[in-house]
């Protein structure tokens, strides 16, 4: 049996994603989360083999807990559901080592495929979601992306230089930048934008 823990924060969702999944011979759900921090607390108590995460939940999102789950080396592989195509997002649940990106309304039956998949050691991405990135990648160096997460926390461009060991006129040369790439008049609109893209996160 393939051991999984489903975390969607939309009761409804959770209930039927769980009825449906119990439904096939090879799948048992374990336990269920209606947020980011019980799905980790759930995930450390019953070592699932699998975690099913929705990418935005309260408290912590799917991507902070595929992070912690890396970052604690627990032996959990994690699939992702989101409801947004964003090339941001893929990045950083590539990065946290996310195994599944799927569609959140993909047909059932591609979700429990992917379980099967990802609990062989495979990949299991929607093509939506891949070609999104294609589609779209981001323009900004890590560093620009990093001055405009922090711009983003209402940091000046000082207390950005200081936090980043640079000089005031450095970040704001990376700033211009960023802004020059993304086609916006301020910086709060290119903030702005980037965010929309999931660039940020």
């Amino acid at each position: 049996m393939i051991r999984i823990i489903l975390s969607e924060d939309q009761r409804l969702l959770r209930g039927a994603l769980a009825t449906l999944l119990s439904l096939e011979d090879d799948i048992e759900v374990v336990g269920q989360a209606e947020n980011g921090e019980a799905a980790l607390a759930l995930i450390r108590e019953q070592q699932p083999d699998l975690a099913v995460l929705d990418i935005e939940m309260p408290l912590k999102t799917g991507l902070d807990v595929a992070e912690a789950i890396k970052q604690e080396q627990l032996n959990c592989r994690v699939i992702m559901l989101t409801t947004f195509a964003r090339p941001g997002y893929l990045q950083r649940a590539m990065a946290a080592g996310v195994s599944g990106y799927l569609l959140k309304d993909s047909p059932s039956e591609e979700l429990s495929d992917a379980i099967r998949s990802v609990h062989a050691g495979r990949r299991a991405i929607s093509p939506e979601l891949s070609l999104a990135v294609w589609d779209d990648p981001c323009p900004l160096s890590a560093r620009e992306r990093e001055v405009m997460q922090l711009a983003a926390q209402g940091l000046t461009m000082q207390d950005i230089g200081a936090k980043l060991f640079l000089s005031h006129g450095t970040v704001r040369n990376y700033m211009s930048e960023a802004i020059g790439k993304l086609g916006a008049s301020t910086r709060m609109e290119a903030i702005r934008m980037a965010q929309d893209k999931g660039w940020l996160e």
